[in-house]
């Protein structure tokens, strides 16, 4: 443990752009490590980038890749050797649940026992928590994550995201849009508190730079609702105040606002729009539906009314935008017809953070050759429910 601190105060300290050095260092002097290279994953999720100020290895796919193997599963990846030699592993550097990248490091046999690949990383969990707050000071991580130049639009949508996953003991959670170089107004956001999840999601009017303007008032305003104390109704409420008071009406937002009490799994919605949520308990895919209430800002001073459910131990959630479920095949039949709920149950073994892609892989193959003509943003909440000190799960 006093190694692990030592690595984590020359973490804080570095420059921003030198925390792989320092992680390098460390782990050469303690493991007998060769070789550390870093790669994040991009913003289409499809591969892994490495981190370097001049890139001097080509990226590497997330799927069917050693990489890909310890990114996926969220566990060290030993690659298997044919002869004795110097060892290659893999290590996910994960924050809370939000997967952002791997390291690789090259190290002697003898250096790569459970408790020194138990060491590693937690070094990347520190590195990966420094890689965040380094984000503010440097673009070097940020320029690793793109695969292609980001549009304009896409860059203010993909800096409004808390992140990408997220996990807590009650849950875990994953969302993905599409397409994620040219997003334009699709949008989610969540806030964890003691007792609380706050999630809502954006289906924005609009296109370019308009629809990303738009996301941003809605989604800072929600937030400014929320942070001042205001119950989901409230949030709802300001919101629309603020969209309407900017757009008069000639713009709207539709969102769906969740708020989920974390230890009776008791849930508050508005729904005010299009974005549409469906539940996995068991085998069965259930559509649940709510009264639909106007999108944010098409009148002035609407009243919104909060709507309660329950969610049980085991429950999975999946939300779409109305770019997923009203995608039709060249048949003509909407993706949220039927596919959707196949999509769902075919998916169930996968964590909650490879659903949302596995779910836009199929609404690929639904649609055909016919490209996306509206963004596809997909949440995907797995509830496990608060544990009490017995081990019981709280219901």
């Amino acid at each position: 443990m006093d190694r692990f601190a030592a690595v984590e105060r020359e973490l804080r300290k570095a420059a921003p752009h030198r925390l792989l050095d320092v992680v390098s260092a460390a782990l050469r002097e303690r493991f007998d490590v060769r070789n550390v290279s870093l790669r994040l994953a991009d913003y289409g999720m499809t591969t892994l980038q490495v981190v370097s100020e001049v890139p001097i290895a080509e990226p590497v796919p997330v799927h069917d890749s050693p990489q890909g193997r310890a990114f996926g599963a969220q566990e060290p990846y030993v690659e298997p050797r044919s002869t004795p030699g110097p060892v290659v592993v893999h290590l996910p550097v994960t924050v809370r649940g939000d997967r952002l990248g791997v390291l690789t490091v090259t190290a002697s046999e003898e250096g790569c026992s459970r408790t020194d690949l138990a060491e590693m990383q937690q070094i990347c969990e520190a590195l990966g928590h420094e890689i965040l707050v380094a984000e503010r000071d440097t673009d070097l991580y940020l320029l690793a994550r793109r695969a292609t130049r980001l549009t304009l639009a896409a860059e203010m949508q993909w800096q409004l995201l808390p992140g990408r996953s997220v996990s807590r003991p009650e849950f875990r959670m994953g969302a993905h849009l599409e397409p994620a170089y040219a997003i334009f107004g699709d949008n989610f956001d969540w806030s964890v508190s003691a007792h609380h999840l706050t999630l809502t999601v954006t289906n924005g009017m609009g296109q370019g730079m308009e629809a990303a303007l738009l996301a941003n008032l809605v989604v800072n305003a929600l937030r400014n609702a929320r942070r001042a104390g205001l119950d989901l109704a409230g949030q709802a409420s300001l919101a629309d105040q603020a969209v309407y008071a900017q757009h008069r009406g000639a713009l709207h937002a539709a969102v769906l606002l969740l708020r989920f009490d974390l230890a009776t799994g008791e849930v508050e919605a508005v729904d005010a729009g299009s974005p549409r949520m469906w539940r996995l308990r068991g085998r069965t895919v259930d559509a649940l539906e709510f009264d639909a209430q106007l999108p944010l800002g098409m009148f002035e001073e609407t009243e919104y009314v909060v709507q309660h459910l329950r969610v049980e131990p085991g429950d999975r959630l999946l939300i779409g935008s109305d770019g997923v479920y009203e995608s039709a095949s060249g048949a003509g039949e909407y993706y949220g017809q039927r596919a959707l709920a196949r999509s769902l149950s075919a998916h169930r073994f996968l964590p909650s953070e490879q659903v949302p892609l596995a779910v836009l892989r199929d609404l690929r193959d639904h649609r055909g050759a016919a490209p996306l003509d509206d963004d596809a943003l997909v949440v995907c909440l797995d509830w496990f429910a608060r544990r009490s000190s017995t081990g019981a799960a709280s219901v």
